[in-house]
């Protein structure tokens, strides 16, 4: 057993409240498990916890699309269900955003309004997966969103995963062929900027899954969260060079992931779009035809049979308000870059504050350049195991996720920036100090 004399919470106290909450493993806990944890041992101490945890947006809200959905709600159309392919508006916008700063083209009709990235890829799995009897199994390049894995086993899909971390570059095409060569991958998934690794897949590397992904039949669903969030380029100005990297410019088997919570601290009103390329979105196949008894198109499909059955649409009058941050964004008058540019600088501070106490960075590079600072980052210490280390740093009031539960294979933790105050970089060097005294 370790030695925690200097930490903030004793052993006990933490052993007791794992098994009040009925956490089974603390090794293996889920970000939800954690931060109930977190929060229980905050309420019975009044000690504030260093909140790496949930990646939750760490700024207000953008008052552009509170101020559009407000305007909405006055029309009345709350008392009105939304259309399943969303409103015009969100769906003209949400083109000439891509258009604006990915420099690919996606028709309006292709662009789908959800309630959520999680509710698109959810739906997206569903549609990959029975498009083609002997595609059954969704591919992830890991690490990445827990979230997702728990959704295939809601729905029974199989999956298949690998760490990238020693798979960059020209590497990545014979790890990923493997996988393909078997005939049964629907789709392939990655974040990008990655949750939880802040790695950024390079443009050759995104030819090359884009190349595959034609060659074996197989739909690469993008996640685009934290969208031109690689503050290394500026990726902010509508229309100009540079253009954030894709896969969509490499193959038409794409859906791109576009969510308002992190670019436009909308978490809360549950909103992204999905935007299929414009070949899948009318691609016909007699797989879905047979299940659905229709014509089998697939774009249609997802909306009709697969996406309206989840949420019924999404809501009504948050479509107006992300609509208006899109268009504000493609009309320069709203940059979303500089204005999410604060997490980089909150990381920059917490990194230097773990690395001056004998932590090191596990994700550190992409191929040949340093990650950039962002919205997470991934730490490690010595020779600790993730859950060990992960379990370690709560005795010290610093929550975080193992790199473990992410599909990792390296030893770390994940740590999210977004809710780092400047209030608290004192106490995370001390904590830090306090930590590396113990070990």
């Amino acid at each position: 057993m370790r030695n925690n004399e200097h930490g903030v919470f004793s052993r006990e106290l933490v052993e007791r409240t794992v098994r009040e909450l009925h956490i089974t493993s603390l090794e293996n806990a889920t970000i939800g498990e954690v931060l109930l944890l977190a929060s229980r041992l905050e309420e019975l101490t009044g000690i504030p916890f260093i909140r790496m945890d949930q990646g939750v947006p760490g700024l207000p809200p953008c008052r552009i699309g509170l101020e559009a959905e407000k305007a909405a709600l006055d029309t009345g159309i709350a008392a009105i269900y939304p259309a399943a392919e969303g409103i015009p508006e969100l769906k003209r916008e949400t083109s000439r955003f891509v258009k604006a700063f990915l420099n690919v083209d996606v028709s309006p009709a292709s662009c789908i309004p959800v309630t959520g990235s999680v509710a698109g890829s959810f739906g997206s799995f569903i549609a990959c997966s029975q498009r083609d009897p002997e595609k059954n199994t969704i591919l992830f390049i890991d690490p990445g969103f827990p979230i997702q894995k728990s959704q295939l086993k809601i729905l029974g899909i199989g999956h298949e995963q690998f760490d990238i971390h020693d798979f960059r570059g020209e590497a990545l095409r014979g790890k990923l062929e493997e996988y393909l060569a078997k005939g049964n991958i629907a789709g392939i998934i990655y974040s990008n900027p990655n949750n939880p690794a802040w790695i950024c897949l390079s443009e050759r590397e995104l030819q090359i899954v884009g190349e595959l992904a034609t060659r074996y039949d197989a739909v690469v669903l993008e996640d685009l969260a934290y969208f031109g969030m690689d503050f290394r380029t500026d990726f902010g100005k509508p229309f100009e060079p540079p253009y954030i990297p894709t896969v969509a410019r490499y193959t038409d088997n794409y859906i791109l992931m576009l969510s308002s919570s992190k670019i436009f601290s909308y978490a809360g009103q549950r909103m992204a779009a999905i935007c299929v390329s414009d070949k899948l979105f009318g691609r016909q196949f007699p797989a879905l035809a047979e299940r659905y008894s229709g014509a089998g198109i697939f774009g249609p499909t997802l909306i009709g049979s697969i996406l309206y059955m989840i949420t019924s649409g999404a809501t009504h009058s948050t479509q107006f308000g992300f609509a208006a941050m899109l268009k504000a964004a493609s009309d320069g008058k709203f940059d979303f870059v500089e204005e999410t540019r604060e997490y980089a600088r909150r990381a920059e501070r917490m990194k230097r504050a773990f690395e001056k106490n004998g932590f090191h960075i596990v994700y550190e590079k992409d191929v040949d350049r340093k990650i950039s600072d962002g919205f997470f980052f991934t730490i490690g210490y010595g020779n600790m195991s993730c859950g060990e280390l992960m379990q370690e740093l709560l005795y010290y009031g610093i929550s975080s996720i193992a790199l473990s539960t992410t599909g990792s294979e390296q030893a770390g933790i994940r740590a999210c920036c977004s809710r780092m105050k400047p209030e608290l970089y004192d106490v995370l060097d001390e904590r830090l100090a306090a930590f590396k005294l113990d070990h």
